[in-house]
């Protein structure tokens, strides 16, 4: 796998779950970063409603980071400028709460669970009673969009 120019068509980027200084969801939103700059993002998108959640809680531009990012930072690079020039600042213990608070989401009215369970649906794994939180469905989605068996 090429970090620096993840083949999202290929394989999918890292988890929701996976962490980068503390922070849910900032390993896989650059890799649909880079893989967008590199034109191989596939069915992924950079910016996405999950990737929302992280830069509403920073308050950094998606197209800020997105030309940081387009300078070939590496993840160490990228989550030292976001600390640098993040507009909201947070506390350790704040960033901790807001990734266990985004590991557990789950749609929040009867609207959005309807959403979800399209989605799910469509993913073929509605079958799946354990898939209650976004990044639970992200991961089966991911399984599945890639070969595994539902």
């Amino acid at each position: 796998m090429n970090y620096s120019a993840p083949d999202l068509a290929a394989y999918p980027p890292r988890s929701p779950r996976a962490q980068l200084g503390g922070y849910a969801i900032l390993p896989r939103m650059l890799d649909k970063c880079r893989a967008t700059l590199a034109g191989k993002k596939g069915e992924y998108h950079y910016a996405c409603p999950t990737d929302q959640r992280f830069f509403q809680f920073t308050g950094i531009d998606p197209e800020t980071l997105k030309a940081e990012i387009a300078k070939g930072l590496s993840d160490t690079e990228a989550l030292a400028w976001i600390t640098a020039n993040a507009p909201n600042q947070h506390m350790g213990w704040e960033i901790a709460l807001w990734t266990a608070s985004v590991n557990q989401a789950v749609p929040s009215d009867n609207e959005w669970r309807a959403f979800f369970n399209e989605l799910v649906t469509a993913a073929k794994i509605a079958h799946r009673a354990d898939i209650q939180t976004w990044f639970e469905y992200i991961e089966a989605d991911d399984y599945v969009s890639f070969g595994g068996r539902p």
